[in-house]
Protein backbone atom coordinates (compact mmCIF):
# COMPACT_ATOMS: atom_id res chain seq x y z
CA UNK A 1 0.00 0.00 0.00
CA UNK A 2 1.31 3.56 -0.56
CA UNK A 3 2.68 5.33 2.56
CA UNK A 4 0.43 8.67 2.17
CA UNK A 5 -2.84 6.44 1.51
CA UNK A 6 -1.99 4.42 4.92
CA UNK A 7 -1.66 7.48 6.47
CA UNK A 8 -4.94 8.84 5.60
CA UNK A 9 -6.77 5.75 6.86
CA UNK A 10 -5.19 5.62 9.68
CA UNK A 11 -6.32 9.66 9.94
CA UNK A 12 -9.96 8.72 9.10
CA UNK A 13 -10.36 5.91 11.01
CA UNK A 14 -10.89 7.74 14.99
CA UNK A 15 -13.70 9.84 13.07
CA UNK A 16 -15.22 6.91 11.71
CA UNK A 17 -15.57 5.26 14.75
CA UNK A 18 -16.66 8.28 16.54
CA UNK A 19 -19.34 9.01 14.40
CA UNK A 20 -20.89 5.01 14.57
CA UNK A 21 -20.17 5.22 18.47
CA UNK A 22 -22.94 8.56 18.34
CA UNK A 23 -25.03 7.09 16.15
CA UNK A 24 -25.63 4.08 18.55
CA UNK A 25 -26.42 6.32 21.48
CA UNK A 26 -28.95 8.31 19.27
CA UNK A 27 -30.76 5.17 18.55
CA UNK A 28 -30.66 3.99 21.91
CA UNK A 29 -32.22 6.69 23.16
CA UNK A 30 -34.66 6.84 20.90
CA UNK A 31 -35.49 3.38 21.72
CA UNK A 32 -35.56 3.91 25.15
CA UNK A 33 -37.73 7.05 24.52
CA UNK A 34 -40.35 5.08 22.44
CA UNK A 35 -40.76 2.36 25.09
CA UNK A 36 -41.51 4.71 27.76
CA UNK A 37 -43.61 6.23 25.59
CA UNK A 38 -46.08 2.85 25.69
CA UNK A 39 -45.94 2.56 28.91
CA UNK A 40 -47.16 5.94 29.59
CA UNK A 41 -50.02 5.12 26.55
CA UNK A 42 -50.72 1.92 28.28
CA UNK A 43 -50.88 3.45 31.87
CA UNK A 44 -53.04 6.23 30.46
CA UNK A 45 -55.55 4.07 28.74
CA UNK A 46 -56.16 2.23 31.76
CA UNK A 47 -57.07 5.79 33.38
CA UNK A 48 -58.86 7.05 30.86
CA UNK A 49 -61.16 4.68 29.10
CA UNK A 50 -63.79 3.56 30.74
CA UNK A 51 -63.88 -0.35 32.55
CA UNK A 52 -66.87 -1.39 29.87
CA UNK A 53 -65.11 0.27 26.96
CA UNK A 54 -61.68 -2.12 27.61
CA UNK A 55 -63.94 -5.18 28.12
CA UNK A 56 -65.43 -4.34 24.84
CA UNK A 57 -62.30 -4.16 23.08
CA UNK A 58 -61.02 -7.89 24.52
CA UNK A 59 -64.19 -9.51 23.80
CA UNK A 60 -63.96 -7.58 20.16
CA UNK A 61 -60.20 -9.05 20.28
CA UNK A 62 -61.25 -12.59 21.56
CA UNK A 63 -64.00 -12.57 18.60
CA UNK A 64 -61.83 -11.99 16.60
CA UNK A 65 -58.93 -14.95 17.70
CA UNK A 66 -61.88 -17.72 17.47
CA UNK A 67 -62.77 -16.65 13.95
CA UNK A 68 -59.53 -17.09 12.82
CA UNK A 69 -58.30 -19.84 15.03
CA UNK A 70 -59.68 -23.29 14.56
CA UNK A 71 -62.39 -24.74 17.24
CA UNK A 72 -61.32 -27.58 19.01
CA UNK A 73 -62.25 -30.85 17.72
CA UNK A 74 -64.70 -32.66 20.02
CA UNK A 75 -63.70 -35.64 21.18
CA UNK A 76 -65.11 -39.46 22.30
CA UNK A 77 -64.12 -42.10 24.28
CA UNK A 78 -65.04 -45.53 24.76
CA UNK A 79 -64.59 -47.72 27.68
CA UNK A 80 -64.18 -51.38 27.67
CA UNK A 81 -64.35 -52.99 31.35
CA UNK A 82 -62.69 -56.13 32.60
CA UNK A 83 -65.65 -57.43 33.90
CA UNK A 84 -68.04 -56.56 31.50
CA UNK A 85 -70.72 -58.18 29.08
CA UNK A 86 -70.13 -61.14 30.86
CA UNK A 87 -72.26 -62.51 34.01
CA UNK A 88 -70.54 -65.16 35.63
CA UNK A 89 -68.89 -64.20 39.00
CA UNK A 90 -66.40 -65.88 41.40
CA UNK A 91 -66.30 -64.57 45.16
CA UNK A 92 -68.10 -61.39 44.02
CA UNK A 93 -65.61 -60.73 40.90
CA UNK A 94 -66.85 -60.24 37.76
CA UNK A 95 -65.41 -63.04 35.10
CA UNK A 96 -63.24 -61.03 32.48
CA UNK A 97 -64.73 -59.71 29.51
CA UNK A 98 -63.40 -61.72 26.40
CA UNK A 99 -63.14 -58.68 24.42
CA UNK A 100 -61.25 -56.35 27.33
CA UNK A 101 -58.40 -59.77 27.00
CA UNK A 102 -58.36 -59.03 22.95
CA UNK A 103 -57.97 -55.47 23.56
CA UNK A 104 -54.99 -55.80 25.31
CA UNK A 105 -53.23 -58.33 23.81
CA UNK A 106 -53.48 -56.53 20.95
CA UNK A 107 -52.08 -53.53 22.66
CA UNK A 108 -49.10 -55.25 23.68
CA UNK A 109 -47.99 -56.18 20.15
CA UNK A 110 -48.30 -52.59 19.98
CA UNK A 111 -46.39 -51.06 22.77
CA UNK A 112 -42.75 -49.61 22.71
CA UNK A 113 -40.95 -50.74 25.06
CA UNK A 114 -38.69 -47.65 24.68
CA UNK A 115 -41.08 -44.96 24.76
CA UNK A 116 -42.91 -45.77 28.23
CA UNK A 117 -41.73 -45.26 31.85
CA UNK A 118 -43.42 -48.20 33.36
CA UNK A 119 -44.95 -51.73 32.10
CA UNK A 120 -46.55 -54.32 33.34
CA UNK A 121 -44.61 -57.37 32.55
CA UNK A 122 -46.44 -61.24 32.71
CA UNK A 123 -46.52 -64.20 31.28
CA UNK A 124 -45.89 -67.95 32.28
CA UNK A 125 -42.42 -69.61 32.83
CA UNK A 126 -40.58 -72.50 31.54
CA UNK A 127 -40.40 -70.32 28.07
CA UNK A 128 -43.74 -69.34 27.71
CA UNK A 129 -44.23 -66.21 25.73
CA UNK A 130 -43.99 -62.76 27.78
CA UNK A 131 -47.01 -60.44 28.21
CA UNK A 132 -46.39 -56.36 28.23
CA UNK A 133 -49.52 -54.32 29.01
CA UNK A 134 -49.85 -50.61 30.43
CA UNK A 135 -49.49 -49.55 33.97
CA UNK A 136 -52.59 -48.26 35.42
CA UNK A 137 -52.80 -44.26 34.05
CA UNK A 138 -50.24 -45.12 31.25
CA UNK A 139 -51.29 -44.20 27.84
CA UNK A 140 -50.50 -44.85 24.62
CA UNK A 141 -50.90 -43.94 20.69
CA UNK A 142 -52.31 -46.42 18.00
CA UNK A 143 -52.61 -45.25 14.68
CA UNK A 144 -55.38 -47.32 12.41
CA UNK A 145 -55.56 -46.14 8.66
CA UNK A 146 -53.76 -42.85 9.20
CA UNK A 147 -56.09 -41.90 12.43
CA UNK A 148 -54.63 -41.27 15.81
CA UNK A 149 -56.08 -43.32 18.98
CA UNK A 150 -54.74 -42.57 22.61
CA UNK A 151 -55.38 -45.55 24.90
CA UNK A 152 -55.41 -45.29 28.38
CA UNK A 153 -55.20 -48.07 31.75
CA UNK A 154 -57.38 -47.15 34.31
CA UNK A 155 -58.04 -48.46 37.52
CA UNK A 156 -61.83 -47.89 39.18
CA UNK A 157 -63.80 -49.59 42.38
CA UNK A 158 -67.29 -50.99 41.62
CA UNK A 159 -69.39 -52.73 44.41
CA UNK A 160 -71.51 -56.49 43.86
CA UNK A 161 -75.32 -56.81 45.15
CA UNK A 162 -74.08 -57.72 48.31
CA UNK A 163 -71.88 -54.52 49.37
CA UNK A 164 -68.86 -55.74 49.36
CA UNK A 165 -66.03 -53.75 46.53
CA UNK A 166 -63.68 -54.59 44.00
CA UNK A 167 -61.10 -52.74 42.01
CA UNK A 168 -62.08 -53.03 37.85
CA UNK A 169 -59.46 -52.53 34.84
CA UNK A 170 -60.89 -50.31 32.70
CA UNK A 171 -59.38 -49.38 28.85
CA UNK A 172 -59.94 -46.24 27.83
CA UNK A 173 -59.43 -44.97 24.04
CA UNK A 174 -60.03 -41.55 23.01
CA UNK A 175 -60.66 -40.41 19.49
CA UNK A 176 -61.92 -37.16 17.72
CA UNK A 177 -65.41 -37.53 17.14
CA UNK A 178 -65.36 -37.36 13.45
CA UNK A 179 -63.81 -40.79 13.16
CA UNK A 180 -67.04 -42.68 15.67
CA UNK A 181 -67.95 -44.54 12.66
CA UNK A 182 -64.71 -45.75 12.23
CA UNK A 183 -63.75 -46.37 15.31
CA UNK A 184 -66.96 -49.25 15.99
CA UNK A 185 -66.89 -50.10 12.50
CA UNK A 186 -63.31 -50.83 11.25
CA UNK A 187 -60.79 -50.26 14.27
CA UNK A 188 -62.42 -52.60 16.51
CA UNK A 189 -63.11 -55.38 14.59
CA UNK A 190 -59.55 -55.06 12.97
CA UNK A 191 -58.28 -55.59 17.05
CA UNK A 192 -60.37 -58.54 17.37
CA UNK A 193 -59.46 -59.88 14.42
CA UNK A 194 -55.75 -59.39 15.03
CA UNK A 195 -55.88 -60.73 18.34
CA UNK A 196 -57.64 -63.82 17.45
CA UNK A 197 -55.17 -64.45 14.26
CA UNK A 198 -52.48 -63.80 16.96
CA UNK A 199 -53.75 -66.75 19.88
CA UNK A 200 -54.25 -69.03 16.77
CA UNK A 201 -50.66 -68.64 15.57
CA UNK A 202 -49.94 -69.53 19.35
CA UNK A 203 -52.06 -72.05 20.35
CA UNK A 204 -51.05 -75.79 20.87
CA UNK A 205 -53.03 -78.04 18.10
CA UNK A 206 -54.68 -81.24 19.39
CA UNK A 207 -55.89 -84.12 17.28
CA UNK A 208 -59.20 -85.51 17.75
CA UNK A 209 -60.56 -89.41 17.79
CA UNK A 210 -64.07 -90.64 17.79
CA UNK A 211 -64.84 -92.95 20.70
CA UNK A 212 -68.65 -93.85 20.99
CA UNK A 213 -70.57 -90.44 20.40
CA UNK A 214 -68.16 -88.20 21.74
CA UNK A 215 -64.44 -86.81 20.73
CA UNK A 216 -60.81 -87.70 22.40
CA UNK A 217 -58.23 -85.27 22.05
CA UNK A 218 -54.34 -85.58 22.84
CA UNK A 219 -51.50 -82.78 21.35
CA UNK A 220 -50.82 -82.78 17.89
CA UNK A 221 -46.89 -81.97 17.23
CA UNK A 222 -46.52 -83.14 13.75
CA UNK A 223 -43.49 -80.76 12.04
CA UNK A 224 -44.35 -81.46 8.82
CA UNK A 225 -44.84 -77.55 7.00
CA UNK A 226 -45.45 -76.31 3.22
CA UNK A 227 -41.61 -75.63 3.35
CA UNK A 228 -40.77 -79.18 4.62
CA UNK A 229 -43.27 -80.90 2.09
CA UNK A 230 -41.79 -83.14 -0.74
CA UNK A 231 -44.17 -82.57 -3.47
CA UNK A 232 -44.72 -81.17 -7.07
CA UNK A 233 -44.09 -76.67 -5.80
CA UNK A 234 -46.28 -76.01 -8.66
CA UNK A 235 -48.61 -78.69 -6.90
CA UNK A 236 -48.21 -77.03 -3.28
CA UNK A 237 -48.53 -73.63 -4.26
CA UNK A 238 -51.91 -74.24 -5.96
CA UNK A 239 -53.08 -75.69 -2.33
CA UNK A 240 -51.37 -72.63 -0.35
CA UNK A 241 -52.73 -70.30 -2.33
CA UNK A 242 -56.48 -72.41 -2.14
CA UNK A 243 -56.42 -72.27 1.55
CA UNK A 244 -55.22 -68.84 1.80
CA UNK A 245 -58.24 -67.66 -0.41
CA UNK A 246 -60.74 -69.68 1.40
CA UNK A 247 -59.96 -68.08 4.85
CA UNK A 248 -60.38 -64.60 3.48
CA UNK A 249 -63.79 -65.43 1.72
CA UNK A 250 -66.75 -65.88 4.40
CA UNK A 251 -68.39 -62.73 2.61
CA UNK A 252 -68.21 -64.32 -0.32
CA UNK A 253 -69.68 -67.69 0.69
CA UNK A 254 -72.59 -65.61 2.37
CA UNK A 255 -73.61 -63.19 -0.50
CA UNK A 256 -73.77 -66.96 -2.62
CA UNK A 257 -75.52 -68.87 -0.09
CA UNK A 258 -73.46 -71.71 0.31
CA UNK A 259 -71.80 -72.73 3.56
CA UNK A 260 -68.28 -71.69 4.54
CA UNK A 261 -66.40 -74.80 4.44
CA UNK A 262 -63.95 -76.73 1.58
CA UNK A 263 -63.46 -80.47 0.75
CA UNK A 264 -60.18 -81.83 -0.58
CA UNK A 265 -59.43 -85.60 -1.74
CA UNK A 266 -55.96 -87.05 -1.58
CA UNK A 267 -55.47 -90.03 -3.52
CA UNK A 268 -52.26 -91.38 -4.62
CA UNK A 269 -49.83 -94.58 -3.68
CA UNK A 270 -48.84 -95.20 -0.02
CA UNK A 271 -45.71 -93.49 1.33
CA UNK A 272 -46.54 -90.57 -1.81
CA UNK A 273 -47.03 -87.94 1.36
CA UNK A 274 -50.98 -87.60 2.67
CA UNK A 275 -50.67 -87.99 6.32
CA UNK A 276 -47.84 -85.44 5.91
CA UNK A 277 -50.10 -83.22 3.53
CA UNK A 278 -52.73 -83.27 5.93
CA UNK A 279 -50.87 -82.17 9.05
CA UNK A 280 -48.68 -79.20 6.88
CA UNK A 281 -52.71 -78.13 6.21
CA UNK A 282 -53.57 -77.98 9.47
CA UNK A 283 -50.37 -76.65 10.76
CA UNK A 284 -50.61 -73.48 8.04
CA UNK A 285 -53.96 -73.07 9.48
CA UNK A 286 -53.82 -73.65 13.31
CA UNK A 287 -56.60 -75.29 13.03
CA UNK A 288 -57.58 -78.55 15.02
CA UNK A 289 -57.82 -81.97 13.85
CA UNK A 290 -60.57 -84.69 13.83
CA UNK A 291 -59.70 -87.68 12.62
CA UNK A 292 -63.12 -89.65 11.70
CA UNK A 293 -62.95 -93.60 12.19
CA UNK A 294 -65.82 -93.92 10.32
CA UNK A 295 -65.78 -98.26 11.46
CA UNK A 296 -66.98 -97.14 14.57
CA UNK A 297 -70.17 -95.04 13.57
CA UNK A 298 -72.95 -97.39 12.30
CA UNK A 299 -75.96 -95.15 12.88
CA UNK A 300 -76.81 -92.05 11.12
CA UNK A 301 -77.61 -90.35 14.75
CA UNK A 302 -74.08 -91.17 16.27
CA UNK A 303 -72.70 -89.70 13.24
CA UNK A 304 -74.76 -86.25 13.35
CA UNK A 305 -73.83 -85.89 16.93
CA UNK A 306 -69.99 -85.81 16.07
CA UNK A 307 -70.10 -83.83 13.24
CA UNK A 308 -72.57 -81.36 15.70
CA UNK A 309 -70.02 -81.68 18.09
CA UNK A 310 -66.53 -80.40 15.98
CA UNK A 311 -66.04 -76.53 16.31
CA UNK A 312 -65.70 -73.79 13.78
CA UNK A 313 -62.03 -73.60 12.70
CA UNK A 314 -61.52 -77.01 12.70
CA UNK A 315 -60.07 -80.05 9.98
CA UNK A 316 -62.61 -83.24 9.36
CA UNK A 317 -60.23 -85.86 8.29
CA UNK A 318 -61.21 -89.35 7.14
CA UNK A 319 -58.77 -91.19 5.85
CA UNK A 320 -58.39 -94.33 3.77
CA UNK A 321 -62.15 -93.51 2.68
CA UNK A 322 -62.38 -96.27 -0.13
CA UNK A 323 -62.07 -99.15 3.01
CA UNK A 324 -64.99 -97.85 4.72
CA UNK A 325 -67.56 -95.61 1.60
CA UNK A 326 -68.25 -97.40 -1.32
CA UNK A 327 -71.62 -98.52 -2.97
CA UNK A 328 -71.41 -101.85 -2.05
CA UNK A 329 -70.97 -100.73 1.76
CA UNK A 330 -73.74 -97.90 1.19
CA UNK A 331 -75.99 -100.51 -0.18
CA UNK A 332 -75.42 -103.42 2.43
CA UNK A 333 -75.35 -101.47 5.65
CA UNK A 334 -78.38 -101.41 8.05
CA UNK A 335 -80.43 -98.20 8.25
CA UNK A 336 -80.58 -97.22 12.00
CA UNK A 337 -84.05 -96.59 14.50
CA UNK A 338 -84.75 -93.54 12.08
CA UNK A 339 -83.93 -95.17 8.42
CA UNK A 340 -81.51 -93.22 7.60
CA UNK A 341 -77.41 -94.53 6.86
CA UNK A 342 -74.18 -93.22 8.40
CA UNK A 343 -72.61 -92.55 4.99
CA UNK A 344 -75.83 -90.84 3.72
CA UNK A 345 -75.52 -88.79 6.88
CA UNK A 346 -71.79 -87.94 5.61
CA UNK A 347 -73.02 -86.77 2.40
CA UNK A 348 -75.74 -84.54 3.82
CA UNK A 349 -73.08 -83.08 6.05
CA UNK A 350 -70.78 -82.45 3.13
CA UNK A 351 -73.36 -80.67 1.10
CA UNK A 352 -76.26 -80.75 2.21
CA UNK A 353 -78.35 -79.12 5.45
CA UNK A 354 -76.01 -80.60 8.44
CA UNK A 355 -73.33 -78.53 5.95
CA UNK A 356 -74.34 -75.28 7.76
CA UNK A 357 -74.13 -76.34 10.89
CA UNK A 358 -70.76 -74.86 11.43
CA UNK A 359 -68.50 -72.93 9.41
CA UNK A 360 -64.83 -72.33 8.27
CA UNK A 361 -63.94 -76.03 8.22
CA UNK A 362 -61.85 -78.31 5.69
CA UNK A 363 -63.07 -81.72 5.02
CA UNK A 364 -59.77 -83.90 3.97
CA UNK A 365 -60.72 -87.57 2.69
CA UNK A 366 -57.34 -90.32 1.47
CA UNK A 367 -57.27 -92.52 -0.39
CA UNK A 368 -54.58 -95.18 -2.20
CA UNK A 369 -57.48 -96.12 -4.49
CA UNK A 370 -59.66 -93.54 -6.21
CA UNK A 371 -61.39 -95.70 -8.88
CA UNK A 372 -62.93 -97.56 -5.90
CA UNK A 373 -64.85 -94.38 -4.78
CA UNK A 374 -68.64 -93.89 -4.59
CA UNK A 375 -69.06 -91.48 -7.36
CA UNK A 376 -71.85 -89.78 -5.30
CA UNK A 377 -68.38 -88.84 -2.83
CA UNK A 378 -66.93 -87.31 -5.67
CA UNK A 379 -69.64 -84.93 -7.81
CA UNK A 380 -68.85 -81.19 -7.99
CA UNK A 381 -69.73 -79.36 -4.59
CA UNK A 382 -68.40 -81.92 -2.40
CA UNK A 383 -64.86 -82.40 -3.21
CA UNK A 384 -63.82 -79.16 -4.28
CA UNK A 385 -59.92 -80.00 -5.02
CA UNK A 386 -58.58 -83.21 -5.83
CA UNK A 387 -54.99 -83.84 -5.02
CA UNK A 388 -53.00 -86.56 -6.95
CA UNK A 389 -49.70 -87.29 -4.66
CA UNK A 390 -47.54 -88.84 -6.59
CA UNK A 391 -44.36 -90.72 -6.66
CA UNK A 392 -41.19 -88.95 -5.66
CA UNK A 393 -39.82 -85.92 -8.45
CA UNK A 394 -36.90 -84.26 -8.73
CA UNK A 395 -38.04 -81.09 -7.08
CA UNK A 396 -39.58 -83.12 -3.98
CA UNK A 397 -36.07 -84.91 -3.94
CA UNK A 398 -34.32 -81.47 -3.85
CA UNK A 399 -36.74 -80.60 -0.70
CA UNK A 400 -35.74 -83.82 0.90
CA UNK A 401 -31.90 -83.63 0.62
CA UNK A 402 -32.51 -79.73 1.72
CA UNK A 403 -34.31 -81.14 4.95
CA UNK A 404 -31.75 -83.65 6.06
CA UNK A 405 -28.52 -81.97 4.90
CA UNK A 406 -28.81 -78.69 4.22
CA UNK A 407 -27.64 -78.61 0.57
CA UNK A 408 -28.86 -77.75 -3.00
CA UNK A 409 -26.22 -79.51 -4.87
CA UNK A 410 -24.07 -82.60 -5.17
CA UNK A 411 -22.00 -84.15 -7.46
CA UNK A 412 -24.15 -87.16 -7.78
CA UNK A 413 -27.57 -85.03 -8.13
CA UNK A 414 -27.25 -85.56 -11.84
CA UNK A 415 -27.39 -89.13 -11.59
CA UNK A 416 -30.35 -89.39 -9.03
CA UNK A 417 -32.37 -86.70 -11.11
CA UNK A 418 -31.72 -89.16 -14.13
CA UNK A 419 -32.83 -92.28 -12.52
CA UNK A 420 -35.68 -90.26 -10.47
CA UNK A 421 -37.21 -90.04 -13.92
CA UNK A 422 -36.74 -93.46 -14.75
CA UNK A 423 -38.28 -95.52 -11.82
CA UNK A 424 -41.16 -95.05 -8.95
CA UNK A 425 -40.29 -94.57 -5.67
CA UNK A 426 -42.35 -93.13 -2.81
CA UNK A 427 -41.26 -89.50 -1.02
CA UNK A 428 -41.29 -92.15 1.99
CA UNK A 429 -38.41 -94.61 0.31
CA UNK A 430 -36.03 -92.05 -0.58
CA UNK A 431 -36.33 -90.46 3.47
CA UNK A 432 -35.96 -94.06 4.44
CA UNK A 433 -32.64 -94.16 2.22
CA UNK A 434 -31.38 -90.47 3.50
CA UNK A 435 -31.77 -91.58 6.95
CA UNK A 436 -29.37 -94.82 6.83
CA UNK A 437 -26.44 -92.16 7.38
CA UNK A 438 -25.65 -88.75 8.83
CA UNK A 439 -22.85 -88.44 6.61
CA UNK A 440 -24.30 -86.77 3.27
CA UNK A 441 -21.89 -88.47 0.79
CA UNK A 442 -22.63 -91.62 2.39
CA UNK A 443 -26.29 -91.41 2.33
CA UNK A 444 -26.81 -90.20 -1.45
CA UNK A 445 -24.40 -93.24 -2.15
CA UNK A 446 -27.14 -95.66 -0.57
CA UNK A 447 -29.61 -93.79 -2.15
CA UNK A 448 -28.31 -93.90 -5.56
CA UNK A 449 -27.83 -97.47 -5.51
CA UNK A 450 -31.02 -97.78 -4.23
CA UNK A 451 -32.57 -96.18 -7.48
CA UNK A 452 -30.13 -98.25 -9.53
CA UNK A 453 -31.95 -101.53 -8.11
CA UNK A 454 -34.94 -100.64 -8.64
CA UNK A 455 -34.31 -99.37 -12.46
CA UNK A 456 -32.35 -103.08 -12.83
CA UNK A 457 -35.83 -104.81 -11.31
CA UNK A 458 -37.44 -102.77 -13.91
CA UNK A 459 -35.90 -103.48 -16.73
CA UNK A 460 -35.75 -106.73 -15.73
CA UNK A 461 -39.37 -107.28 -15.72
CA UNK A 462 -39.84 -105.58 -19.08
CA UNK A 463 -37.87 -108.49 -20.71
Amino acid sequence: MDPSAAAAAAAAFPSSYAKAVEAYKVAVGTAASMTAYAVLARGMARELLPHDLRAAARWVASLVRARLEPPPKERRTLVIKRGGAVTRHHFGEPASNELYQELREYLATRIDPHAMRRLCLSGGGGGDRKFMSMENGASMTDVFEGVKFTWTSVQGESKTGNGYGYNTELLEVSFDAEHTDMALGRYIPFITAAAEERRRQHCTLQIFMNESTTWRGITHQHPATFDTLAMDLALKQSIIDDLDRFRKRKEHYQRIGKAWKRGYLLYGPPGTGKSSLVAAIANHLRFNLFDLDLSEVRYNTTLQKLLIDMPNKSILVIEDIDCCFTTASREEQEPDAYGYLADAGLLNFIDGLWSTSGEERIIIFTTNYKDRLDPALLRPGRMDMHVYMGYCCWEAFKTLARNYFVIDDHQLFPEIQELLSDVEVTPAEVSEMLLRSEDVDVALQVLAEFLREKKQQRQEAEN
